[in-house]
């Protein structure tokens, strides 16, 4: 995926963006259009190249976040949610169905209610928009477009504050 329309920045108008996977990830999505690289992410799974400390995605799957719903494992989970909340683009990705959790489809005693209000709780608490994907196929292609469109945009702030710049110093210079 080529940034496009974005000639007045030069070879930056030709790169896309590149994922990076946290090397602590132990199951990897795999991307099919845009590359992706291992490397140490401060917080999150997932992140964009150069956007590190701006954009992260935290992945769950069902299992995992019900998991992460109950003592030691909870306050884990509220620290690492609490180090995105400095970040303009975050968020929880949860791999699986909201219909999955509130049918109990997971192996633990705690409750589709408790679950659900841990999620309801985390996402005011720190800012943290939830959203399901279905499959790890749905969660990569939905990464794939969050880095794609926040790259953009970013680039799309480059070339204004370029274009300001420009305009400030000719007016000066006259």
């Amino acid at each position: 995926m080529k940034i496009p329309a974005l000639r007045s920045l030069g070879e930056l108008a030709d790169t896309s963006p590149k994922i990076v996977i946290d090397s602590r990830e132990q199951t990897p999505l795999e991307f099919t259009r845009l590359q992706s690289i291992r490397g140490a992410l401060i917080t999150g799974d997932y992140s964009i190249v150069g956007l590190e400390e701006l954009f992260a995605v935290e992945r769950k799957s069902i299992a995992d976040l019900v998991a992460c719903c109950m003592g030691e494992n909870r306050q884990r989970l509220a620290r690492e949610l609490h180090r995105l909340r400095g970040f303009r683009f975050k968020r929880l990705l949860i791999v699986g169905s909201e219909e999955e959790i509130l049918a109990a489809r997971y192996h633990s005693a705690i409750t589709p209610k408790a679950v659900m209000a841990t999620l309801g709780a985390f996402e005011a608490r720190y800012d943290l928009p939830v959203v399901f994907r279905p499959s790890p196929q749905a969660a990569a292609q939905q990464i794939e477009r969050w880095a794609y469109w926040y790259a953009r945009e970013c680039m799309l702030s480059a070339t204004r504050l370029t274009k300001a710049n420009a305009r400030e110093g000719s007016e000066t210079v006259s």
